[in-house]
């Protein structure tokens, strides 16, 4: 694949937990597939990017849209 730098156990674990977070999974749920007791651990691994904000902010907009009007 051309890819020449290894990819570490913590870089793992960290793009997983961003991964998981952009695909909406809940925090809790991600602390426990990453095993983690405290969420607080997993808050560092999952941190919010720019696309996950954009993304939530459409779907904020979108839900707005629908209550104005219920029917469409």
């Amino acid at each position: 694949l051309g890819i020449s730098n290894k990819l570490g156990f913590h870089a793992s674990r960290h793009t997983f937990g961003v991964l998981m977070l952009n695909e909406d999974i809940p925090i809790g749920s991600i602390a426990k597939m990453m095993g983690h007791a405290d969420i607080t651990s997993t808050q560092v691994y999952a941190q919010v990017t720019e696309q996950k904000i954009s993304n939530d902010m459409d779907k904020l907009i979108a839900k707005r849209e629908r209550n104005k009007n219920p029917m469409a």
